[in-house]
């Protein structure tokens, strides 16, 4: 239900937002407007291209300073601080896009005017919201009132997130005490209604619409006596799983197959409509690093013949999501008898890998330092790509060979498809020779990761290829 009022309230946020964009963009284009001298202020589609672009990059950065997210601002004060800093940043990208653009004829005196009076106008609505929810909405008379039930510590905890969490009205109203358990920490803001034994007169005398069990894994209850008391009298129930520890962060998520509740805790990526957005970019990339590779592959495939004999194109199993295996392609960039030299450089004692990494390896033809220079011998992994087997950005897809060293934290790099690029590749991958290192960038993608990082990682891609930095 929380969440379901969050949606709610973050929709006519931004739709409160977008009116008052409009509305203070209108009122600063008349009054900047003299009519007398029939001055233009900017070209009417100028205007309106401003507008929708303002409401485009304040909701952006409006969502980033947490304006349109479950939780509460911790003060009056840090919201307006907030609330600044997202229309002024939102203000410099109009104007840089103005200045660069050259649109004119344009009045500067007009987004003056529409800064202020867009700031007015977004603090006020936002303060009389912000009184609103933390005050009006939680002592009216239909406000939720919430019971909890549990150890003292957790009860703290469940009262502390109820007091953040964004609603249209909801007040702990307090809290049972169980029999045996020690109140550690006084919690003056959540009152003492009773013991357990008063449980059954506490939800019928009072006002009470919820009841939140916070129960500790050797809890003596029995708990499905209170699940039928609460479903008979018709008070709503939530429960606190006594396996989740709320002193620690957890990525546990309760969800429903076919109305069967189910605690879930997922090894990866957790946002669906980001993993669309993900694999959406891949397809559109996917095909345009292709289209590249079909027309490179002419120069390249020449350049490779006359270096030295041998295939264009290399083929090696790697090890993709889940143990996964899959041929990758790349332009051959070493001897035809590279895995048969291999041998000999495996007893060389400079590489810190599972897998072989050898400084100025002399497997490396003149034609493949120049392909690993520039990062054109990675190109067929477009063909990866469009077949679903690697993303555009991931983690470094391992041999075979390597994953049989792997510990098992280790293992947890894998638990994602393998990208061409990814962490490592932006981090200087020359620089960063250390294994455990290279797992650890892996392991903060995959436990950060967010669609907009892959953008990131894929623009800092760009400059470390065209500045030919980290590439062996």
């Amino acid at each position: 239900m929380y969440r379901q009022q969050f949606y709610i309230v973050a929709n006519f946020l931004m739709v409160i937002d977008m009116v008052v964009i409009i509305a203070t963009g209108y009122v600063a284009y008349f009054i900047t407007l003299d009519v007398e001298t029939d001055r233009l202020v900017m070209g009417w589609y100028d205007f309106l291209a401003c507008v929708l672009s303002l409401m485009v990059a304040l909701n952006y950065f409006m969502g980033r300073m947490g304006f349109y997210g479950e939780r509460r601002f911790a003060s009056l004060w840090s919201m307006i601080g907030s609330l600044f800093v997202a229309v002024a940043t939102g203000f410099i990208v109009l104007s840089t896009g103005i200045l660069l653009l050259g649109v004119k004829p344009f009045a500067r005196e007009y987004l003056v005017i529409h800064f202020g009076g867009c700031l007015i106008a977004l603090i006020v609505t936002r303060v009389a919201l912000h009184y609103y929810l933390d005050n009006r909405a939680r002592t009216t008379f239909n406000s939720r009132q919430i019971l909890l039930v549990g150890h003292p510590k957790r009860v703290t905890a469940v009262a502390d997130a109820l007091k953040k969490q964004l609603s249209w009205g909801h007040q702990v109203a307090g809290r049972l005490e169980m029999e045996g358990a020690k109140d550690e920490e006084q919690n003056n803001n959540v009152p003492v209604l009773g013991a357990m034994a008063d449980f059954d007169t506490v939800v019928r005398e009072r006002e009470i619409d919820e009841v939140v069990f916070a129960l500790p894994k050797e809890a003596p209850l029995d708990l499905m006596a209170y699940l039928e008391k609460c479903k008979k009298i018709g008070v709503s129930v939530r429960i606190v799983p006594a396996m989740f520890e709320l002193s620690e962060p957890t990525s546990l998520r309760v969800e429903t197959i076919q109305g069967i509740p189910t605690l879930t805790d997922y090894a990866a990526f957790r946002s669906a409509s980001a993993l669309f957005y993900k694999k959406i970019l891949d397809l559109v990339a996917g095909l345009a690093g292709f289209a590249l590779f079909l027309v490179l592959y002419p120069v390249i495939g020449l350049a490779i013949k006359l270096d030295s004999p041998g295939p264009i194109l290399f083929k090696q199993v790697r090890v993709g999501m889940h143990n996964r295996r899959f041929a990758l392609y790349k332009f051959r960039s070493m001897t035809v008898t590279a895995e048969k030299d291999k041998a000999g450089l495996l007893k060389q004692p400079q590489s810190p890998w599972p897998a072989l990494k050898v400084e100025e390896d002399p497997r490396i033809t003149r034609v493949g330092k120049f392909l690993r220079k520039t990062s054109l011998d990675e190109l067929p992994q477009f063909i990866n790509v469009l077949r679903g087997e690697m993303s555009l950005v991931g983690t470094r897809p391992p041999t075979p060979e390597e994953v049989e060293c792997y510990q098992d934290w280790h293992r947890r790099r894998i638990s994602v498809k393998p990208g061409i690029t990814g962490l490592w590749q932006i981090s200087g991958r020359k620089e960063v020779t250390d294994f455990a290192q290279v797992v650890k960038l892996d392991l903060q993608y995959i436990d950060n990761w967010r669609f907009r990082k892959d953008l990131l990682i894929l623009w800092k891609t760009i400059w470390v290829v065209l500045a030919r930095k980290g590439a062996k």
